[in-house]
């Protein structure tokens, strides 16, 4: 038998030599946010935390350590029986709680006896979020982007994910916020992660980033939906090269009306998204994109909306962005065979590049 190790080691290497990172605390305060990977083994959840603190404040502390350490005891014991009862004799899990105090160190110590080799992160989630933080707001990120720029509707996207599965490096940062990055990138039923659980998703893809190969990403605003980019990555972006993707008008409302079924099929989600474009259409040209849903004219609807309010938005910005072009993609159509080809001219210019 020992007592559990411990670390202050959050990097990626360095977490990866466990068999499990076992978060102990309540449900709701791992859902805001958590070491990647990790999974929630509480060992008080989300009531039985609130009990333990009420009676704190309103009893003794003696009082609620008593009750606190019936339930911790009560919670570890079935975490063993069903979570930890396939592991084995050489199971080598870190455990963490808020600060790396009672909570971490009543489930580590139990686990340690059992014969397993357990260890106590330092710290705790703090610990984890400091690094975090670091890497994002303080520190340069070391890596090379390379901007994929193009008006509203040019299958940005959907070309990224097609670059990727071309072998190169890409960072999907709508993917991540769970956004689509305008108005209409709401994810019907699909709500955007916590600040921190963006920047904790953001920080493990960036970490597999090979810093010797450029990484592709989509023009953002710092804002992606309610989420915004860390000042280490919009700065990254900001000095990066650009490749500019350039469609007609007419594919990328076309494209745009099959992109956003969720948006077309809700007539109140589409008022609501007419109504909050960045410069107020007016009451005439609003009644005009009503009659034009009414008859099912949503890719002219569409087009006007592009036309009007995204493309010349698009245009000052670009306009004034002073990074160099490594190339112009002027593209057709937007089907699979266009975006295919249009994905491995980007290949090509990213290893010019």
């Amino acid at each position: 038998m020992s007592n559990p190790g411990v670390t202050e080691a959050v990097d990626l290497a360095s977490l990866s030599q466990f068999d499990m990172i076992i978060d102990v605390r309540s449900p709701a305060e791992f859902a805001e946010d958590h070491i990647p990977g990790a999974i929630n083994l509480p060992v008080l959840d989300n009531d039985e935390r609130a009990k333990v603190g009420t009676i704190y404040v309103q009893e003794s502390r003696f009082l609620a350590r008593r009750v606190g350490a019936a339930m911790v005891a009560k919670n570890i014991g079935r975490h063993i029986d069903t979570a930890l009862a396939d592991m084995g004799p050489n199971f080598k899990p870190l455990v963490y709680c808020w600060r790396g105090g009672q909570r971490s160190n009543s489930m580590a110590l139990v686990l340690a006896q059992v014969g397993w080799r357990t260890i106590v992160l330092q710290g705790g989630y703090k610990t984890y979020r400091r690094d975090v933080q670091k890497k994002l707001y303080d520190d340069a990120l070391g890596l090379r982007f390379v901007v994929l720029e193009g008006g509203t509707g040019c299958a940005k996207t959907e070309i990224l994910g097609r670059v990727c599965a071309a072998g190169a490096q890409v960072l999907d940062l709508e993917e991540i916020a769970r956004h689509r990055g305008s108005l209409f990138g709401a994810l019907a039923g699909t709500p955007q992660p916590s600040q921190k659980w963006f920047e904790s998703s953001l920080m493990e893809r960036l970490a597999q980033m090979d810093p010797t190969r450029p990484i592709l990403v989509e023009a953002e605003s710092n804002k992606i939906g309610k989420r915004t980019l860390p000042p280490a990555v919009w700065t990254a972006m900001a000095d990066a090269p650009r490749i500019t993707l350039s469609a007609p008008i007419e594919a990328r409302a076309d494209y745009l009306v099959r992109c956003y079924p969720d948006v077309i099929a809700d007539r109140a989600l589409l008022e609501h998204v007419l109504t909050r474009l960045e410069v107020y259409p007016g009451r005439k040209q609003l009644a005009n994109w009503r009659e034009l849903a009414d008859a099912g004219a949503f890719v002219e609807l569409v087009r006007q909306v592009v036309e009007r309010h995204y493309d010349p938005s698009y245009a000052r910005f670009s306009a004034r962005d002073p990074r160099p072009k490594l190339g112009v993609l002027d593209v057709s159509a937007l089907d699979d065979a266009s975006q295919e080809m249009a994905a491995r001219e980007i290949v090509r210019l990213m290893q010019v590049e």
